[in-house]
């Protein structure tokens, strides 16, 4: 894809309107903001422009939420992170928020309000977001707009896409690195490629996996966590009412995943593979089975030593690597030793390794292993989104401007 960058364009003394990602967790007592990880993607983006005047855009949670709050404690993390002062404003598109923009000085820093505040922003599904008030009011101030929130970029919404079409939108540091790294592993033709799967969420991986499997994108699977639930059972092993349960609570329509499974297995079921045994919970304790003595009434928690050893073979021998997702219930230290041998087994590989989610980034900081990989995606949802290769209206809006205004 074709789209411009801060590269392309001398941005110094100019108005910059920047949209990040900080959604982060909320202390539900203080409110105070727990984790400031995504505060950090952005820094080497907002640090560039301490030439220009920069108007930051950014949301937090979304209505009906605990942490759906205003950004004022979000201004002050900016500030630690990026060592200037980031004034915040309790205003998104009104007069208080223009006249400070009109007044901003060279090298000055403003958060505005959530933009979630305004139903402009989250109630529009469709058309004409450039003919919103916040876009109106907004786009005749700024120059450019850059875009550098990557984690949001499957959504289409108001500060996401709508300046697009009224301004040069520009890949911020993180969106190009995002763009430039999965699409590398999307691209690379050294062969084998793998994909390893685990945590909760099945349905994102059973549709990014019918996407690789079936674009050919990688050569093996492997799967953990409640992901193998599902393939199990495709396979015709009863879990035991230990897992069911978890399944029946958590997913309404597990039967479907099952049945997407199976097709999987029917089609690809060479490249699927799947935990040789596995280790319950046993009132607290590691209880080991092999596949053959399922069913169980103590529900599953981890990969056995057999399945982690032989995908950290599988992974030592790869050229390409995609992780998403624990091997088990690894915050709990009895049940972490799947997850643990399997996330160094990767580390140890000299494949090109991709991460993303945010339990598999809170297994690898845990571990210490975050610096063993090519790069740690700051997306959820838009990871899934990118690798099965679905829309990414951000990712659209950035092609339509390059098309409007790119250098000649």
């Amino acid at each position: 894809m074709k789209y411009l960058t801060m590269d392309d364009f001398d941005l110094g003394g100019k108005t910059v309107f920047v949209r990040v990602d900080v959604n982060s967790p909320l202390d539900p007592i203080s409110g105070m903001i727990l984790d400031y990880s995504r505060f950090e993607a952005h820094r080497r983006t907002l640090l560039e422009l301490k030439n220009s005047k920069v108007v930051i855009l950014a949301h937090q949670s979304r209505p009906g939420k605990r942490d759906y709050v205003s950004l004022r404690h979000h201004a002050d993390v900016f500030t630690k992170i990026i060592g200037r002062r980031v004034h915040f404003v309790e205003d998104l598109f009104g007069e208080l928020a223009r006249d400070r923009i009109e007044n901003m000085n060279r090298g000055e820093y403003l958060l505005l309000e959530n933009t979630r505040f305004y139903a402009e922003e989250y109630c529009l599904k469709k058309g004409d977001f450039d003919e919103t008030n916040i876009v109106r009011n907004l786009a005749p101030l700024g120059d450019f707009f850059i875009n550098d929130a990557f984690a949001a970029a499957h959504r289409a919404q108001t500060t996401l896409v709508g300046f697009a079409g009224r301004m040069p939108m520009l890949a911020g540091r993180l969106m190009e690195r995002e763009i430039v790294m999965l699409t590398r592993f999307m691209e690379m033709e050294e062969r084998p490629k793998i994909a390893v799967f685990g945590g909760a969420k099945a349905e994102d991986s059973i549709k990014v996996m019918e996407s690789f499997l079936q674009r050919g994108i990688v050569d093996k699977v492997l799967t953990g966590g409640v992901v193998a639930y599902f393939f199990l059972m495709a396979a015709g092993y009863d879990i035991g009412e230990g897992s069911m349960a978890y399944l029946r609570r958590e997913f309404d329509n597990y039967e479907e995943y099952v049945s997407r499974a199976k097709r999987l297995l029917d089609e690809y079921g060479e490249s699927i593979e799947m935990p040789v045994d596995l280790v319950v919970n046993d009132n607290g304790r590691r209880k080991a089975l092999t596949i053959d003595e399922l069913p169980s009434d103590k529900p599953i928690y981890d990969i056995g030593l057999d399945t982690a050893i032989r995908y950290m073979n599988i992974a030592r021998e790869a050229k390409g690597i995609v992780l998403n997702g624990p091997m088990g219930v690894f915050e709990i230290p009895e049940f972490e030793v799947g997850t643990l041998e399997v996330y160094k087994g990767i580390a140890e590989s000299r494949a090109f390794k991709v991460a993303g989610g945010g339990h598999t980034i809170a297994a690898l900081e845990k571990y210490g292993l975050k610096k063993y990989f090519d790069h740690v995606s700051t997306g959820g949802g838009s990871l899934i989104t990118f690798l099965s290769g679905g829309k990414m209206p951000v990712l659209e809006a950035l092609e339509e401007s390059y098309k409007k205004f790119a250098p000649r």
